[in-house]
């Protein structure tokens, strides 16, 4: 055999075998050879962090909590209150007769000065938007373009009528908020601007110039009807109650106040108690507020920061402590295992 022959052998077998190898190529990345940041968390640097974040979270939460106390709120429950007497043991029947006067006139009492704009919204409780099958009833083509019109597949049970396909379909918008305010003071009324408060996502893309309400609200009334001559785009309650809450209990944009209310001021409201939360057992409410940096009156986000503050200023301090009365050399390698247990022993 030629001694040639046998070292052209071994070398294709080699590359054969270089080929077939999952070894990956040598690169100081894939080694973690790359230099690298391996901070030591000394006693020092510990102490020094917890302080430092207790430093900053304290101003800032306490700050959240004095925005949040500057919101004034008033938050009214009239669900009950405006249903007749007679009718208490009754809610139900009262809500689903069309001959009961829905009407309901109610007076709130500003207790600070509230200055513009001042948010109307209506809460609810005990409703869940969250629930899949009336999440998923909705169809987004069809709110989009006329094209989409037809698409009401993901609509049921609100799909059709015997006069073709209904628009907008679903539950969501079937059951849309119809509970209507109207506010004055000293016998002059307060105007609620209802324009802008959807979100301008929406109105530009979400709801189409050229898709109008249509078979909407026929035979089985769920909510609100629409007005069929104004586009989806300018609906903008619509809109709101679209965007379906994560909660049980949420609240909704229903208007802007523009102008200030003075303190004690009284504030009459002429409510008409439309929609029907009784047979399910929620709760409606009426809430006036303004806003802050932070946005609306919430504790939560101050109380959070305050905590997580405190907390690390107190192990800060506890850190001082012990590293004051019983201090250890940094690395001491009398504390590892091996060394504290020599012949393999357990205590």
């Amino acid at each position: 055999m030629n001694p040639g022959d046998s070292d052209g052998a071994s070398e294709t077998s080699s590359v054969a075998a270089k080929k077939n190898s999952k070894r990956p190529k040598y690169s100081r990345f894939t080694q973690q050879e790359l230099p690298a940041c391996k901070p030591i968390l000394t006693p020092g640097w510990v102490i020094t962090a917890f302080i430092c974040i207790g430093v900053i979270f304290i101003p800032i939460g306490l700050a959240s909590l004095f925005a949040s106390e500057n919101v004034v709120e008033i938050v009214d429950r009239y669900d009950k209150d405006c249903v007749p007497s007679t009718y208490n043991g009754s809610m139900l029947e009262f809500i689903q007769s069309s001959e009961t006067n829905k009407t309901c006139i109610k007076t709130l009492t500003v207790p600070k000065k509230m200055k513009q704009p001042i948010f109307v919204y209506y809460q609810l409780d005990n409703f869940y938007q969250n629930h899949r099958r009336y999440v998923k009833s909705r169809s987004d083509k069809q709110l989009r373009s006329k094209a989409f019109e037809d698409e009401v597949e993901d609509c049921k049970p609100e799909t059709n009528t015997k006069a073709g396909s209904i628009v907008p379909c679903g539950l969501i918008a079937w059951s849309l908020f119809n509970d209507t305010y109207g506010f004055s003071k000293n016998n002059k009324t307060i105007q609620v601007n209802k324009k802008g408060i959807a979100w301008k996502s929406d109105r530009q893309h979400k709801f189409g110039s050229d898709v109008y309400p249509k078979n909407f609200q026929q035979g089985w009334i769920g909510g609100a009807k629409l007005d069929e001559n104004v586009p989806l785009s300018e609906q903008e309650d619509l809109m709101v109650w679209m965007r379906t809450a994560a909660l049980p209990s949420f609240r909704k944009l229903y208007g802007k106040i523009e102008e200030d209310l003075d303190a004690n001021q009284n504030i009459t409201v002429v409510i008409q108690n439309n929609y029907n939360t009784y047979s399910f057992s929620g709760d409606k409410k009426l809430v006036l507020s303004t806003t802050s940096w932070i946005g609306g009156k919430n504790d939560f986000l101050g109380v959070a920061y305050l905590t997580v503050g405190g907390l690390c200023l107190f192990l800060a301090i506890s850190f001082i402590l012990l590293y004051v009365f019983r201090p250890r050399p940094l690395g001491d390698p009398s504390y590892l295992s091996w060394n504290k247990n020599p012949a393999g022993t357990l205590n």
